[in-house]
């Protein structure tokens, strides 16, 4: 089953956003492993972050794997952690 991440960074910017996108995804053309969507933008007084996994296997692996290892050792220019966090089970996820 699909799993689903969304992750607020208050204060968060698009500059702190795209350093850190840098540091833990492959490349602008692909998505980590077992991830198959990812959106992110500005909201209410900071900036919104949505990832979709194949399952939530996938996305712990991601998260303990690259996330977290990368984030802790600090990403210049980064995102601040820790995000406000929601995770939820996808019911239905369309192209």
């Amino acid at each position: 089953m699909a799993y689903g991440i969304v992750h607020y960074f208050p204060g968060g910017t698009k500059e702190q956003y795209e350093a850190s996108i840098a540091a833990v995804h492959p490349s602008r053309e692909s998505l980590p492993k077992g991830q198959i969507f990812h959106a992110a933008g500005p909201s209410a007084g900071g900036w919104t972050i949505v990832a979709v996994h194949d399952s939530k296997e996938s996305w712990e692996q991601f998260r303990d794997g690259i996330l977290m290892p990368r984030m802790q050792q600090g990403i210049k220019g980064g995102l601040t952690p820790p995000p406000q966090e929601t995770a939820f089970d996808v019911h239905n996820l369309q192209p």
